[in-house]
């Protein structure tokens, strides 16, 4: 029986409240707050840093998934370890030696993925299995919250899915952007087991409801 997280994005909470945005959030159901990093570099937004995850810290007890969009990623891992993050995710691209970066996240205590976007390719995979706890499938090209999802993102997923299975390894299998209750089974049939949502959810005006209605759709799958 598959085990299903919802991970509502705070790129789309609102920011003048955002204590209460997560605390309001998981008391809505949610098993995972998403924390988007983005450096105007890599991708063309800027977003937040280190010193406001340590601000939403002690709102939530639940992890902290921080997915950074940034370039190089190396100094700014530790960083967020300090701050509170449970689990630390970057691109392959943007990390001149992966396997270095995959260690320096467990190193720092931290749960350690990488990041695909549309056209990169998984066969980043191929020699750090061993390293790897989430696998992030991007369903948009990254840089902005609102954005559709890309169905072709789909068969990506299945192909995370089997190289999952065949590493006998426990390793979740997060996807992000434009993920909604009328396309969230879709991705779970896929084989993804965590899903990233931003204004799908704090767009809303009741958060439970969303996410309840979620946990519908992946209840048929």
């Amino acid at each position: 029986m598959t085990t299903f997280r919802i991970a509502p994005s705070i790129l789309s909470a609102d920011f003048a409240r955002l204590g209460e945005e997560v605390r309001n959030v998981v008391t809505a159901g949610a098993d995972i707050i998403h924390f988007d990093v983005m450096d105007n570099h890599y991708v063309p937004n800027l977003t937040i840093g280190p010193l406001v995850c340590e601000a939403i810290r002690p709102h939530v007890q639940v992890p902290i998934d921080v997915h950074l969009m940034v370039k190089p990623v190396d100094r700014i891992i530790p960083d967020f370890a300090k701050a509170g993050a449970n689990i630390i995710t970057f691109h392959p691209e943007a990390s001149d030696h992966i396997d270095r970066s995959l260690q320096l996240i467990r190193d720092h205590g931290c749960k350690a993925g990488l990041v695909f976007n549309p056209g990169t390719p998984l066969s980043y995979l191929e020699h750090v299995m061993d390293k790897i706890d989430m696998i992030l499938i991007m369903s948009v090209n990254p840089g902005f919250g609102g954005q559709s999802f890309i169905p072709q993102a789909l068969k990506k997923i299945a192909e995370a899915r089997r190289l999952i299975d065949e590493s006998g390894r426990d390793i979740l299998l997060e996807v992000d952007g434009g993920i909604k209750i009328d396309n969230i089974a879709a991705a779970a049939a896929a084989g993804a087991d965590t899903f990233v949502a931003g204004s799908a959810i704090f767009g809303k005006p009741d958060y439970k409801a969303v996410i309840d209605a979620m946990r519908t759709q992946l209840a048929t799958v």
